[in-house]
């Protein structure tokens, strides 16, 4: 949790200044750089390319048939209204004119209403595409991504972010091929009409493009820090109102203090916001101003050029060509002010999209060799697991550093009970996390059923080992859907067989609702022994041939200690059982002991053994006050 204050406004400053010296891959990457950017992008909308091609011929014609009512208010005016002949209005061919140009509206009306549903269509199912990928990706990382980024931030990545290019993923095809058909059509037309008048109408345009593409880089730079305080806002969210947060915040007072820090965050992202909405604002002004004085110019310039061809009176330039051309040009306005904020959109979205291809990218370090083999082919017997020499550092440690595992070497046979105990810090939990490869070992071997668990498939690793933590995870969902995690086809009869074992099952039976009881956020509607022993019977449902158990009851009171301890003793028969203990009366009936120190095995031996060697385990056990061995279990088992 990051502590500090700070004023709103002056940080997305701060955050915008930063983004300019360190520079952003989406804002200062070079050109192949962004074309490979959106080359990748368009690489999304592959799966539907038959409905983008039908999108995009109905915003072709959408767009030119537009065009078309336009030319026909000349024949209005030149034809039906004011003939040259002097004959007076015609009603018939007025009345036919009108008539077409209504159902030109109609048709275009509801061809419009199906290109919206093709584009929604698309776009939504590319948003969701992204999502779901980069979800993936996330779930396939190690262990270490996650103890180094916050949950929020990677939140962020999938809501904000996402959410963020969605409207980008919805609306670009459509708006750049029918603005871009529209602007065309309509110059087109233009010209025909009059190509002098057309000059005039676009001479201004190229300083416009030139102006929109540096009001684009302003607002990357705007978004990008926008992003990362909506992170930044996540996170405080997902930190400070889940249940352990709130109990934090609660038992040191620091409830206003969690608010101020929110607040100041808000303020930024308030700030962050406006910039952002206002950014380019004065540019759109200019360009309706420009382009709604354009007709004024026309007129001026029709009377000039009629005067200068025909000082007598007569007009090159007629008053349905006027009018025609003056809606037309008219009908730029939109279509150009769509293109330039698609442009723009793009501009800002290109920072969202290299922020999401950043974790689409990330490549975990825990990753299967091609030839990687399944557990139940592996030379050894199932449930062995061997450490031979293991050095392991954190991935975020100097190698300067002392490692946190130096040459470890043991063996745990099948159906063994190994328990590793030492003092804090000797780095008995990272024993756990290398033997299912949730982190890979710097060098040494780690053996699972005779195999390197580098050669095995990590799934197939997984699927043979049970892990019961000290802080057990429970979903806010009923007991039963927690228990079926495991195993989400297990029967009624299958799910009490495995509380039974875990001594929970009378336990969850005095529930009113029984195992349909909800256990609340992370679990805490249930005491810390009735977590435990959920978490036991669930990895009971999956009976895997090896059981890690870290420290699984060292955070309980000693009635609920003995009640847990008894249903791990119970679970552990006949598995594989390695065991970090804090407390050594939890171990000392062990198989075998490994006395952990600095990272180095010290002394190995049953409970006895080590007491009478006199060394760290019987210092440890006199300081704990615990010399002979446990009675029978409590659970009855």
């Amino acid at each position: 949790m990051a502590f500090g204050g700070g004023g709103g406004g002056g940080g997305g400053r701060g955050r915008v200044s930063r983004l300019d010296i360190e520079g952003q891959k989406a804002i200062n990457a070079d050109a192949p750089a962004i074309l490979h950017l959106w080359r990748r992008v368009g690489g999304l909308f592959a799966p539907y390319r038959t409905r983008i091609v039908a999108t995009g011929a109905l915003v072709v014609l959408t767009s030119a048939i537009a065009v078309v009512p336009p030319l026909i208010v000349k024949g209005v005016f030149d034809s039906a209204l004011f003939p040259a002949d002097g004959t007076g209005p015609h009603v018939r061919l007025l009345a036919e004119l009108v008539a077409l140009m209504v159902g030109i509206y109609v048709a275009n009306a509801g061809l419009g209403v199906w290109q919206t549903w093709l584009t929604s269509n698309v776009g939504n199912r590319v948003s969701g595409d992204l999502r779901v990928l980069l979800f993936r990706r996330l779930q396939a990382m190690d262990l270490a991504f996650f103890t180094r980024t916050k949950t929020g931030v990677i939140q962020s990545r999938l809501q904000n972010d996402v959410g963020g290019v969605s409207g980008v993923l919805t609306n670009t095809v459509n708006s750049i091929v029918g603005n871009t058909v529209t602007v065309a059509a309509s110059l087109v037309a233009m010209i025909v009409l009059d190509w002098r008048l057309t000059l005039i109408a676009v001479v201004l345009m190229p300083a416009l493009v030139v102006v929109q593409r540096r009001v684009g880089q302003i607002r990357a730079r705007i978004a990008s820090a926008t992003q990362e305080s909506l992170s930044e806002l996540t996170s405080i969210t997902q930190e400070t109102l889940s249940v352990s947060g709130i109990l934090l915040s609660k038992s040191f007072n620091r409830q206003r203090f969690e608010t101020e820090r929110y607040s100041a965050e808000n303020r930024n992202q308030i700030s962050l916001q406006v910039r952002q909405a206002m950014s380019g604002q004065w540019f759109f002004g200019v360009v309706t101003v420009v382009i709604s004085s354009v007709p004024a110019a026309i007129y001026l310039a029709a009377g000039l050029l009629a005067a200068r061809a025909n000082p007598g009176g007569a007009t090159a330039i007629t008053a349905g060509t006027v009018v025609a051309f003056t809606a037309i040009q008219g009908r730029l306005l939109f279509p150009l002010m769509g293109l330039m904020r698609v442009a723009l959109d793009i501009q800002t979205s290109r920072a969202l999209f290299a922020r999401i291809f950043e974790y689409l990218d990330l490549v975990p370090a825990v990753s299967d060799a091609p030839d990687a083999i399944g557990v139940m082919d592996a030379p050894g017997p199932v449930g062995r697991v061997e450490f031979d020499a293991v050095t392991f550092r954190y991935p975020d440690a100097s190698e300067a550093s002392r490692p946190t595992l130096d040459r470890v070497s043991f063996v745990a046979e099948p159906g063994q009970h190994v328990a590793i105990v030492g003092p804090s810090g000797a780095g008995k939990t990272s024993i756990l996390y290398l033997a299912p490869r949730m982190y890979e070992a710097s060098s040494g071997r780690v053996l699972f059923s005779g195999a390197d668990v580098r050669n095995l498939r990590h799934e197939s690793v997984i699927d043979h080992i049970g892990i019961v933590s000290q802080e057990t995870y429970l979903f806010h969902a009923s007991i039963a859907e927690n228990l079926r995690y495991a195993k989400p086809d297990a029967t009624d009869a299958e799910l009490e067989a495995a509380c039974r074992d875990a001594n929970i099952h009378d336990q969850i039976m005095s529930f009113e609702q029984g195992y349909d009881t909800i256990v609340g956020e992370r679990g805490y509607r249930l005491s810390g022994g009735e977590k435990q022993r959920i978490a036991i019977a669930r990895v009971l449902l999956k009976d895997p041939p090896v059981l890690l158990l870290d420290e699984a009851t060292s955070a309980l009171d000693t009635v609920s200690e003995q009640v847990v301890q008894a249903a791990l003793d119970r679970a552990s028969r006949g598995r594989t059982t390695i065991t970090v203990a804090h407390r050594l009366s939890t171990v000392d009936d062990a198989d075998v002991i490994h006395v952990l120190e600095a990272g180095r095995i010290v002394e190995s031996g049953t409970h006895d053994e080590l007491l009478a060697g006199g060394g760290l385990y019987a210092r440890l056990a006199s300081q704990e006050g615990a010399s002979p061995k446990r009675g029978p279990d409590p659970g009855g088992g």
